[in-house]
């Protein structure tokens, strides 16, 4: 009797072992299977059948993509950039713009006047006021889109928040960069408009053409030294040409003027192109063409390049310094 007993408790125990063990192990595949989820990311059907899978956000990330937020101006790390590169959806990692089509509008986000084509959404706000703009991927909002502002040429405003956005910069191996030298008047003007072209990755101002080595902007004022108010705009040749720089030579000031440019008057402010080579004479030979087949007496000299001195530090990024517009040069189509 004793025994039987014995047995029947003996199988009883090993029963409770088992199923123990059963949860034992049922609770560490769903703690392990918590844990991959919490880790790893949402994912969405794409076209029915691939699968695109998302980064892990932090809270205020989620305030901001998924929950609509914004974050405070001025204090996202993309705001002030200038670095060259390509940003891309913190949460998806599709790239959404290029640095090339970002500018300073003074709002306290960053701006792009242009996205990648087909990367961005617009969708109106229920208020019916502003129009949001969302990843088209993953639909993570990114902010707000203006129109009309006047900011750049393409009149449109991108104003995103930094946080919901990774930036991808260029390496400086894979640019191919190129100068040219445009005089076009008040040299302030001139690099206004070049810092804001496609492909430039970096502008200075200064002194060419004279005689003196190392003029100051008094020397060259005083009309003594036979220099002239010049801009060096360096660009990326992976992303535009010598070709696309002179046309928006040609279209930021008047080339017809042949005694400076607005109300500076005086050699120092002539309208001149100084080529560094003969395709970029030849390029430029062209334009002049172009221009003078619609009617345009064109007084734009063509100079070879010599020596470039940079003007002082207070001249450099004028506009962008101090703020406001050229007071002698306007963009205006001309081809």
């Amino acid at each position: 009797m004793i025994s039987k007993f014995f047995f029947h408790a003996l199988q009883y125990f090993i029963i409770l072992f088992l199923l123990s063990s059963c949860e034992s192990n049922n609770s560490i595949e769903t703690k392990k299977a918590e844990t991959k989820a919490s880790n790893q990311i949402k994912t969405e059907k794409i076209n029915g059948d691939v699968k695109m899978e998302y980064n892990k956000l932090t809270k205020e990330e989620e305030r901001v993509i998924i929950h609509k937020g914004t974050e405070a101006p001025g204090i996202g790390e993309f705001t002030d950039s200038e670095e060259k590169g390509t940003y891309t959806c913190k949460q998806c990692d599709a790239v959404l713009y290029k640095s090339e089509n970002k500018f300073h509008s003074g709002c306290g986000w960053p701006s792009f006047d242009e996205e990648v084509k087909g990367a961005v959404l617009r969708i109106p706000d229920a208020d019916g006021r502003r129009t949001e703009i969302v990843c088209a991927n993953c639909k993570g909002h990114l902010g707000h889109v203006f129109i009309g502002e006047g900011f750049t040429e393409k009149n449109t405003r991108h104003c995103v928040n930094s946080i919901s956005m990774k930036f991808i910069p260029v390496k400086k191996s894979e640019q191919k960069l190129e100068t040219a030298i445009f005089a076009g008047g008040c040299f302030w003007g001139v690099e206004f408009f070049f810092q804001k072209a496609k492909g430039v990755t970096k502008t200075q101002v200064g002194y060419i053409g004279g005689h003196k080595e190392n003029p100051t902007y008094k020397e060259v004022c005083g009309k003594k030294t036979g220099h002239i108010e010049a801009m060096e705009v360096t660009y990326d040749a992976n992303l535009t040409n010598f070709e696309e720089m002179a046309k928006l030579f040609f279209e930021i000031h008047d080339p017809t003027q042949d005694d400076g440019q607005g109300n500076d008057i005086g050699p120092q402010y002539i309208s001149a192109v100084f080529y560094k080579d003969e395709q970029q004479k030849a390029i430029t030979e062209k334009l002049i063409k172009i221009l003078s087949k619609k009617g345009d007496v064109i007084a734009t000299k063509l100079i070879k390049a010599s020596k470039f001195w940079p003007a002082e530090d207070y001249h450099q990024q004028y506009y962008e310094k101090g703020g406001g517009k050229p007071y002698c040069h306007a963009y205006t189509k001309k081809f």
